[in-house]
């Protein structure tokens, strides 16, 4: 599966040059994640509320084309690798068929306060939409 969230250029996510400042893809990454998440049927929220969580622990982003105030980019969200501990998230930042970024988002599973398992039902849940 790859979720498609479709994100409007705020003027405050520019920098001095007038493009979206790199700090800020790591957020519209987020916000795509949670949409894919949400579309597979597994609301983030939900999974945070029974003590599961899946903090980011590596980011790699390549920068290939600036986004500008009032754009709208699409993020390509697909699961690339799933494992009974971690997952990773793959992206692609366009604009109308240009692509604008590429990059990546590994996670571990915690469940509580430690690192642990993916919980059976939601490790099942992503098996599906993996792509390997």
């Amino acid at each position: 599966m790859e979720s498609e969230t479709r994100i409007k250029v705020r003027y405050a996510e520019t920098d001095q040059m007038g493009v979206v400042h790199h700090s800020v893809y790591a957020v519209y990454l987020e916000a795509a994640r949670v949409e894919f998440l949400e579309k597979a049927g597994l609301p983030y929220h939900r999974v945070e509320a029974r003590g599961v969580f899946f903090p980011v622990v590596e980011l790699g982003l390549t920068f290939r084309a600036p986004a500008r105030f009032g754009e709208e980019v699409l993020v390509r969200t697909r699961l690339a690798h799933l494992s009974r501990r971690d997952l990773l998230f793959r992206y692609r930042v366009e604009r109308e068929g240009t692509l604008l970024a590429e990059g990546f988002t590994r996670h571990l599973c915690q469940v509580g306060e430690k690192a642990g398992r993916i919980p059976e039902d939601i490790y099942q849940a992503l098996s599906v939409l993996h792509l390997g």
